[in-house]
């Protein structure tokens, strides 16, 4: 008798507590979209390093980088290497 009565118990809170649930997420929800659509959206002001002397945004790339072949750099390392300082200071 004690069973059923526990069994029955539990169901009526577990019904409760899976309905308390739905009403809490459906609140959330409903805040949360009342809040987004509410929200100003800020203006996006650019990175001062996109901006040229006059404050207008620069467009173009601002670094742009030389492909050199692998003899090109190896001369440039081997000039680099035979021109170091005799007594290097440390």
């Amino acid at each position: 008798m004690f069973h059923l009565l526990y069994i029955l118990a539990f169901t009526i809170i577990a019904f409760l507590a899976v309905g308390n649930l739905l009403r809490s997420l459906l609140s959330i929800s409903t805040d949360y979209q009342y809040t987004s659509n509410s929200r100003r959206r800020p203006v996006e002001v650019p990175h001062p390093e996109f901006l040229d002397a006059a404050g207008n945004v620069i467009e173009e790339p601002l670094l742009v980088m030389k492909s050199i072949g692998v003899e090109d750099a190896r001369q440039q390392l081997e000039s680099l290497y035979k021109n170091q300082p005799e007594n290097p200071s440390n």
